[in-house]
């Protein structure tokens, strides 16, 4: 048998050692997660539905006609006690934009995700709201542009299929939020799409009057007003104790050419909430710059007996009523591409009517000297002089009629959409002004004046863009 070793005095300090450094603590506890979701969160949860708090906020969705998919969003806030009697008595309106103006972002970004990610615009805000409301007998809307939100996705659209569900619901629990803390019975109009609801358009406006059973002409639009930041507020220089700050423009005139439309004060948050003076301000087009007037004064005669005349100018100008009101009864037939579908089709249609002995003319933009020689060829072929008419209207002023002519059915017979500010643009990248030099007999020009009835120019001579 193997004799035992010996430990030897080196080898017991290390094992003493040893132990002395091993913890005599009990092992540690594993600490339990905390849950964010609160004790009456989950109470509330698993309470019958009859037991619950009511929503105070309702939602609903308007169409602009039965044709289209709703494209605005219509939530009505009613407190617990709300007095209809009293609010169907209430003629003053006190109407607000939202975003920049009753609420900002807390986080400080341009535009919030979250759901609570909001603040009021000032402190003083919900207080002068509840005491128009109670002391001053005010009706208080909110009127929003949203064109963020999507009520009903276009099937073919491409990204994530919730995505316009996930901000629909944000937004709205944002509002029910902000309803609730404000505490007075209000409604919020969110016009999503680009049809008559948007602002300046007056669609929100006509939508309220019907939901408070309120007729336009009951209205106190001495007293009414409409808040909102979009003012079309020049840029400037804003002096304080210590320095000077640059203040930006305001990114659009939407709110007080909303104001104008429905006839009622603009003034913007800083104005109302802080009683700052008003800054200076100028729009893009004004309605005011053209009256309505009996004659347009425009004298066209035909110098030829058989010709064709080109149109230059671009969409929305006023070619196609330039035709109907004083080519027309001079015989003219008209040639479109946008009835034809090609350009194809339109030298052989004018070709067509020059064979029947009839003048014809091309209500075309026409922008350039390249695509107008094409038709000065045309006429040189066919032995027949060719004129140019030339519609010299400022690219607003034709955004605004082809705004006009897509949202009344009456003003469009032709059934013609709202077409997008890229076409505009084109046309102003390409444009070449005309010249007799290009092959022309002569070059007309048409300033622009509003051609139409007194009933047209209603609805006209208001701001639409």
């Amino acid at each position: 048998m193997a004799p035992e070793k010996e430990s030897s005095p080196a080898s017991e300090s290390s094992n003493t050692k040893r132990k002395a450094t091993q913890s005599i603590s009990p092992p540690a506890i594993k600490r339990k997660a905390q849950s964010s979701i609160s004790k009456s969160a989950v109470n509330n949860f698993f309470k019958p539905t009859s037991q619950k708090p009511k929503e105070r906020t309702s939602w609903s969705e308007r169409a602009p006609n039965d044709d289209t998919p709703a494209t605005l969003l219509v939530g009505r806030y009613e407190p617990e006690g709300a007095n209809e009697a009293d609010q169907r008595e209430r003629t003053k309106i006190a109407a607000f934009d939202l975003d920049s103006t009753l609420i900002t972002t807390a986080s400080g970004k341009k535009f919030g995700d979250d759901p609570n990610d909001w603040k009021w615009w000032d402190s003083t805000v919900p207080t002068k709201l509840k005491h128009m409301y109670a002391e001053e007998s005010y009706r208080i809307i909110i009127l929003s542009n949203q064109a963020g939100l999507t009520l009903h996705r276009d099937p073919k659209a491409k990204g994530p299929k919730n995505l316009g569900k996930d901000r629909v619901g944000n937004f709205k629990q944002k509002c029910n939020a902000v309803l609730a803390q404000l505490g007075i019975p209000t409604s919020v109009y969110a016009a999503t799409g680009h049809d008559i609801y948007r602002k300046p358009r007056t669609g929100m406006w006509k939508e309220l009057c019907k939901d408070y059973d309120i007729e336009e002409g009951e209205i106190d639009t001495e007293k009414s007003l409409f808040v909102g930041d979009a003012g079309g507020r020049t840029a400037q220089l804003k002096q304080s104790s210590s320095k000077a700050a640059a203040v930006a423009k305001d990114f659009s005139c939407s709110d007080r050419n909303f104001a104008h439309n429905v006839g009622v004060a603009y003034t913007t948050p800083e104005e109302f909430f802080l009683g700052e003076e008003p800054r200076e301000f100028q729009r893009d087009f004004d309605v005011a710059q053209h009256p309505y007037a009996d004659d347009d004064g425009i004298v066209f005669e035909k110098k030829n007996d058989t010709d064709v005349v080109l149109f230059c100018g671009p969409p929305g100008a006023g070619k196609s009523t330039f035709f109907w009101k004083h080519l027309k009864p001079l015989g003219y037939e008209r040639v479109n591409q946008d009835t034809l579908k090609s350009r194809a089709k339109c030298f052989k249609a004018a070709a067509d009517h020059l064979g029947e002995g009839e003048s014809v003319a091309v209500d075309n933009t026409n922008p350039d000297a390249d695509g107008r020689a094409e038709w000065i060829e045309f006429a040189k072929k066919h032995k027949v002089p060719i004129r140019c008419v030339w519609f010299k209207t400022p690219l607003e002023l034709c955004q605004h009629n082809d705004v006009v002519r897509a949202l009344n059915k009456p003003m469009n017979p032709e059934a013609r959409e709202a077409l997008p500010k890229l076409a505009f643009n084109g046309f102003a990248s390409r444009f070449k002004e005309p010249k007799t030099k290009e092959g022309f007999q002569d070059v007309f020009e048409v300033e622009f004046k509003f051609r139409g009835t007194k009933e047209e120019y209603a609805i006209w001579g208001r701001y639409w863009t």
